[in-house]
């Protein structure tokens, strides 16, 4: 991650508007990119610019409805000028200037956006900045934070870790870990791509330095990225969610607080607080 100045402290209640160059950014980590943006508040503005009707950007199709976000129809009207870049331009300063945001985040590998960054900050807005490694220099230093996207993680489930290990000493596991470690974890949650992207975004934004998240933390940063209902996936909330998938530890500490941790990170602490 390359960044200009440090972000302010994030929290949950901050307005991001994030804009999308289709033209300029892979949809392939579009789930990566909003669980990242969750530790710095709620993409409550969602739009994506391009020529829908291009063949180019047909696999943006499904992402568009699997995370909400709203397809800016943009057409080419002269060969070799880029139409997008101007439309997305006059949507960010309208926002600036009629919506109480409080950052924006700009989706593009094109250095073309470097004044409308500066203008955006100079105006005292925070601006994020996702791109591939090829973005030119002076857009990423514009940028408040910028995360080239082949730095994302790739959030492909491990169905082999499926069953629920057996919570560390000092540590009681919840009710719902405990029912979990009774059974096979339900493996088509944990083959659910968009739904463990968001579950391990959520624990990621929210984790301590022990690598434990509060539960409740976490399942606030889950709803901050999509519109997941637990009751949807047959769980009758985020601790039994985030249990039937088989890929993360949940424990309770003696307080009665839950806490949930990925099963990927093994750098973390066997117990909360530890």
């Amino acid at each position: 991650m390359s960044r200009a100045s440090e972000p302010a402290v994030a929290t949950p209640d901050r307005k991001i508007a994030l804009l999308i160059d289709a033209d300029n950014v892979a949809h392939a980590k579009i789930g990566e990119m909003l669980a990242e943006l969750s530790k710095y508040g709620t993409a409550n503005i969602r739009r994506a610019y391009g020529n829908w009707a291009s063949d180019s950007l047909k696999g943006w199709k499904d992402k568009l409805h699997d995370f909400a976000i709203r397809p800016i129809q943009q057409f080419s009207y002269s060969s070799g000028k880029n139409a997008t870049d101007i439309a997305l331009v006059i949507d960010a300063m309208e926002l600036l200037y009629t919506q109480k945001l409080d950052a924006f985040c700009l989706a593009s590998s094109d250095a073309d956006f470097t004044p409308l960054v500066m203008q955006l900050r100079a105006n005292g807005h925070e601006v994020y900045g996702f791109g591939e490694r090829k973005t030119p220099s002076p857009f990423v230093n514009a940028c408040t934070t910028f995360l080239y996207i082949e730095s994302l993680e790739e959030e492909a489930p491990d169905v082999s870790r499926a069953p629920v290990e057996k919570p560390p000493a000092k540590a009681k596991p919840s009710a719902t870990a405990k029912a979990a470690s009774e059974k096979i974890a339900d493996k088509s949650l944990a083959m659910d791509t968009k739904l463990v992207t968001v579950l391990r975004g959520a624990v990621e934004a929210t984790m301590a330095e022990d690598g434990w998240a509060p539960m409740s933390a976490a399942g606030s940063a889950a709803k901050r990225q999509a519109p997941i209902d637990p009751r949807n996936y047959g769980a009758k909330n985020f601790p039994a969610l985030f249990a039937a998938t088989g890929l993360f530890d949940i424990v309770k500490s003696e307080n009665g607080q839950s806490f949930v941790a990925d099963k990927r990170n093994k750098d973390r602490a066997k117990t909360p607080g530890s």
